[in-house]
């Protein structure tokens, strides 16, 4: 079977049998069932090898001082506490973000939380970083690097401040998981833009983007991480040439390109739920993103926000993204989503 012939098949697959199973579930249920599938599967060699077949051909790229296997990895969200790790490598992601992960376990915020809207092929998640926290995640990792089977691809940790933890306070809260998960990152990266914790884009604003950066960068002197930040598609440009003026100051590698937006316009007004919006309504915002921040920095850019295929893929290199993340696409597209953006 050709490689074009292989991706229709496991795209139809997933589309016509597997996603509407899920999709009769409550979202944050379907969520938990893949995971929990892809733990399960990370220990069972016989299974990775099975989910080998979904991976594209190898496509290597060189960012950070890191390779990568092909430009195309999971963004944050979907593995908060890194326990697929071989999976989501078996499934054939050129990278793997986990988290993101606050220095205190936390629950999030109440339930329901996850919102379908598959006419837009969208998501409105008001999650508010549910994770273990950076102690259980750490000792997770730890357990998974002494077995012998840690991923072949490059591993971003993806941190952010706990809600508990007061503004003033949020550069010790972010250096507590820094401190903990460094040892585990290929890179790290500072969520300063989930619109689902109170006050966190304010981290966003000059002063506080720079103790917060300055705090990490002295961390960093040792480790030598690359460190990434991830930013808000809703902010204006003048904010937007302060927060890149302050990377370049600080020492930051990187810029994510972006998170979701709290632009509701394309959701029914009879089914609007409060929350961030990702999926296809966010599609053209992140990549004007990306195009603005490519003109303003020579910061290198992964690009994340309305994936689906191989042309949304496109744009996003075209407007300046050096590696892409997917997500809601990776959701409603399935497995063969990897694939379909390889080939075309």
């Amino acid at each position: 079977m050709t490689e074009i012939g292989r991706t229709i098949g496991t795209s139809s697959f997933y589309e016509r049998i597997v996603r509407p199973l899920l999709f009769s579930l409550d979202p944050e249920t379907a969520h938990h069932l893949a995971i929990h599938s892809l733990q399960l599967a990370s220990g069972l060699p016989s299974v990775l090898s099975l989910l080998r077949r979904f991976a594209p051909l190898p496509n290597p790229t060189t960012l950070f001082g890191l390779t990568f296997p092909n430009p195309v990895g999971l963004a944050a969200g979907f593995d908060k506490n890194g326990v697929a790790l071989p999976a989501w490598e078996a499934l054939g992601f050129g990278f793997i973000e986990i988290g993101t992960v606050t220095a205190k376990p936390q629950p999030g915020n109440p339930k329901p939380r996850i919102f379908r809207y598959p006419d837009q092929q969208a998501l409105i998640n008001r999650l508010g970083f549910n994770n273990d926290g950076a102690d259980a995640v750490a000792d997770r990792l730890g357990r998974l690097r002494a077995s012998g089977h840690w991923p072949r691809v490059p591993i971003g940790i993806n941190i952010g401040k706990s809600k508990v933890t007061e503004l003033e306070h949020a550069a010790d809260d972010y250096l507590y998981s820094f401190r903990k998960l460094q040892e585990f990152a290929d890179y790290v990266v500072l969520n300063v833009s989930s619109p689902n914790t109170p006050g966190l884009r304010d981290l966003q604003q000059e002063h506080a983007l720079a103790t917060l950066l300055s705090a990490i960068r002295g961390e960093n002197e040792r480790a030598r991480k690359p460190i990434l930040l991830k930013i808000a598609p809703d902010l204006i440009p003048d904010d937007l040439d302060r927060v890149l003026a302050t990377c370049e100051q600080n020492g930051i590698a990187g810029i994510i390109a972006t998170n979701t937006t709290l632009d509701h316009s394309a959701i029914p007004t009879d089914r609007n739920e409060t929350g961030g919006v990702s999926g296809a309504p966010v599609r053209e915002k992140s990549t004007a993103f990306i195009r603005t921040i490519q003109e303003r920095t020579q910061l290198p850019i992964i690009g994340v926000g309305g994936i689906f295929d191989a042309g949304s893929a496109r744009e996003k290199f075209d407007a300046g993204a050096d590696l892409i993340q997917v997500y809601t696409g990776y959701i409603y597209g399935g497995p063969g989503l990897l694939r379909a953006i390889a080939v075309a």
